[in-house]
């Protein structure tokens, strides 16, 4: 038996939301983008200043 991938089931992206590299918004360098939603490199991502950004900017979970 031979395993097939249905089409179907694959995400759909824009032709242009490929993989490639990018420069970071933050510090204009070069990094490895999985995708144009990607735009901010991992040494930035990590950087105290990045992460007080995120959680100040995120919306407080819901409760139930």
């Amino acid at each position: 038996m031979t395993d097939l991938i249905d089409l179907d089931d694959l995400p759909v992206r824009a032709i242009k939301d490929v993989p490639q590299e990018r420069l970071c918004l933050r510090c204009r360098a070069p990094f490895w983008s999985e995708g144009f939603g990607e735009r901010i490199c991992r040494r930035c991502k990590g950087s105290s200043t990045w992460q007080t950004l995120v959680q100040s900017v995120r919306p407080p979970g819901r409760r139930r």
